[in-house]
């Protein structure tokens, strides 16, 4: 997905019939070739991970009343040239503030609560923003962004936190929420992430897991409307949006969060609306996820490249016929080859909880299954075609320039999406709602410790040994004030134990050139571009507004 470029050994068993063994022949090849030869559909602008040891100037300033967690898209997130954030105890987190980094697409919306005037403030994740691969990118960046949650809610308790993501990080934010949502508290009432209580609003702009007929405040009691709480009308049609998002699988409900989420999807954003029956696009967006879509880009179909694709694409082979081999009655069953391949193609199907049944021989009852093999063939041929009947429209339709053509891709709508129905357009709409969150009446404050890393530190692609960081902690409050705090590098002085749950080495991504090719619309110039190094590595507290 995208943002500024824009952009988620086995032996195989033996069946246990003769007729299982002849319908694998027969479907393995034809069903996994369709589901390779789509997966240039899924292909948007890359970016590495990398290690690196971080060096932390330290200041400390004054908690928010409430801070947004913003995950932007692929290629649009913090770099290790950005100033990062550190918790209460000095060690680092995978955030910076919307001061030290830009995004062209979420800065509206996450900033109008502080350029209101509200005591607010946004942080943007780290994360790897990538296709290398999609679902360990998404995953990544729910892991951080429930690290930060966690950690600023430890030091500030009265903090409200609002999640906003687009793009990749709309499944991100939409995971995180989920997460938080449905959680229950421990024995002593604390909650793996934070308090649902404390989140106020969700926004997710293109939502991948959004389910047929879903309004954009799901769980809300006007769920085309409103978001419960805020008046001001969205829309004043009851119409959804169409088809279903492209990731079922991260699909399900929010929990205590229901009421206080906004998902929103455009007509034509084949992320968040992808027609139904266009089962072979959906098992090739499955595969996908799991491939180094960003080598291929740059590289082509290489030996390298190739290798991970067979890699993929063999595991799944070998899962469908394991999960076939553990149902002695599957020739019987109305299940086809093609709703096993689905299954087992999702990212995180756990191959290793089918236990197959392995046969040397046919025994003679079981023959009798060779009298449904007439009906199973004829029942792929129905299946393939019912559950496909979208598919051939969908790849005419050229997918790629309706989602993401720079000029008109429907990806890109929700800024400019206002008409006579909807006064406002979805961004603005977001950014209302969140400002108007941000100035209810205000919570408990605590202290909130921001800090840059040293712009000489070393980045190196190798996983470096891992150390506890150290600092010495001062809470001292600053008051707001337009003059940055004076600060220096200062190496650790004193060893300080990490917060529960907050990593003491962090993963971001390294600035690399991204070629501009058709595949990667280019923002329009004067765009300040969010991988670039500051300048200077003073530390800058958190402005109050």
């Amino acid at each position: 997905m995208s943002s500024h470029r824009p952009a988620h050994a086995r032996t195989a068993p033996d069946g246990g019939t003769g007729s299982r063994r002849l319908l694998r022949t027969a479907a393995l090849p034809a069903a996994l070739g369709l589901a390779v030869m789509l997966l240039a559909y899924w292909a948007i602008a890359p970016q590495e991970p990398t290690r690196r040891d971080t060096q932390l100037t330290s200041s400390v300033t004054e908690c928010r009343e409430m801070v947004t967690i913003s995950i932007a898209g692929r290629g649009d997130a913090p770099t290790d040239h950005t100033k990062m954030l550190v918790d209460a105890a000095g060690n680092p987190l995978p955030a910076t503030l919307s001061d030290d980094y830009s995004s062209e697409w979420l800065d509206p919306v996450v900033n109008a609560p502080r350029d209101a005037g509200a005591d607010a403030a946004a942080v943007y994740i780290a994360y790897p923003a990538n296709m290398n691969s999609y679902d360990t990118a998404v995953q990544q960046g729910v892991e951080n962004a429930s690290a930060v949650i966690r950690s600023i809610s430890q030091a500030c308790p009265g903090t409200r936190f609002a999640i906003t993501g687009y793009s990749e990080g709309a499944d991100v934010a939409r995971r995180v929420a989920m997460d938080i949502g449905n959680a229950q508290p421990a024995a002593d009432g604390r909650y793996a992430i934070v308090d649902p209580a404390s989140v106020v609003g969700v926004v997710i702009l293109s939502d991948t897991g959004r389910a047929v007929g879903d309004g954009p405040f799901p769980g809300a009691e006007n769920p085309f409307g409103n978001p419960d709480g805020f008046d001001r009308e969205y829309q004043r049609h009851t119409n959804p949006a169409g088809g279903q998002g492209a990731m079922p699988d991260s699909a399900g409900g929010f929990g205590a969060l229901d009421g206080r989420v906004a998902s929103f999807c455009s007509d034509g954003d084949l992320f968040c609306a992808a027609p139904q029956n266009i089962s072979l696009l959906q098992l090739a967006v499955n595969v996908g996820r799991q491939l180094d879509v960003d080598g291929l880009e740059q590289q082509g179909l290489t030996e390298a490249t190739g290798g991970g694709v067979a890699l993929v694409v063999g595991r799944i082979a070998l899962d469908a016929l394991a999960r076939i081999g553990s149902d002695p009655n599957w020739m019987a069953s109305d299940e086809t080859f093609l709703d096993v391949l689905l299954e087992v193609s999702t990212p995180g199907y756990d191959g290793s909880a089918v236990t197959p049944v392995a046969r040397d021989t046919i025994e003679a009852g079981e023959m009798a299954g060779l009298s449904n093999l007439p009906r199973k063939l004829m029942n792929e041929i129905v299946n393939l075609v019912v559950t496909n009947q979208n598919t051939i429209p969908v790849v005419m339709s050229d997918p790629y320039q309706l989602t993401l053509g720079w000029k008109d891709g429907h990806h890109f709508d929700y800024w400019r999406d206002a008409n006579d129905d909807r006064p406002l357009s979805s961004a603005d709409y977001a950014a209302q709602w969140l400002t108007y969150l941000a100035q209810q009446p205000p919570a408990e404050r605590a202290t909130l410790v921001a800090a840059t890393s040293a712009a000489d530190a070393t980045s190196t692609t190798t996983a470096p040994t891992t150390t506890t960081t150290t600092t010495t902690t001062t809470t001292t409050t600053v008051p707001p004030s337009s003059t940055p705090l004076p600060g220096d590098v200062v190496p650790p002085t004193e060893t300080v134990p990490p917060v529960d749950g907050v990593p003491t080495e962090i993963i971001l991504p390294t600035i690399t050139d991204v070629p501009t090719s058709p595949t990667t619309p280019v923002p329009p110039s004067g765009t300040p571009s969010p991988t670039t190094p500051p300048t200077t590595t003073t530390t800058t507290p958190v402005p109050s507004r």
